[in-house]
């Protein structure tokens, strides 16, 4: 297991998860809207930009409210709320700018934004799963 500093941590689990999530978002999403190439990737280009901000404010939110709670280590339960709320938020920020994206409008907009929601909540889980496995709970989980 590689042992990282908390800071450093939230930023490898950041970019990794957002490398990956710009390829598979601007796939699924092309596959949903039936738009250009180019307006899913730059979507999802912005929407990865967003998000870093996002996963670095909301983690360290999260393990700061983590680490006070009783019960330690990421059970299922918590993995689904840390996605559930991640995901939460990732939509309030993105709604808007994939309305003005796609050229569509919020109800669309909205629509494409729950099939995202549903795929990357589900790679959220696993991708958080493994990376867990290869560099180990952060400390706040211990």
């Amino acid at each position: 297991m590689f042992q990282m500093s908390p800071r450093r941590r939230k930023i490898v689990y950041a970019i990794s998860f957002e490398t990956l999530a710009i390829l598979m978002g601007a796939a699924v999403l092309r596959l949903f809207s039936g738009a250009p190439a180019e307006a899913t990737l730059a979507l999802s280009i912005t929407g990865a930009v967003i998000a870093l901000g996002w996963s670095y404010g909301f983690n360290s939110l999260f393990e700061a409210w983590e680490a006070r709670q009783s019960v330690k280590g990421r059970s299922v339960k918590r993995r689904i709320a840390h996605a559930f709320l991640f995901e939460c938020g990732m939509t309030v920020f993105l709604l808007p700018v994939t309305a003005w994206f796609l050229s569509v409008d919020l109800w669309r907009a909205f629509v494409y934004e729950l099939g995202l929601i549903l795929f990357y909540m589900g790679f959220a889980w696993v991708f958080t799963w493994g990376f867990d496995r290869i560099f180990g709970l952060p400390e706040s989980a211990k």
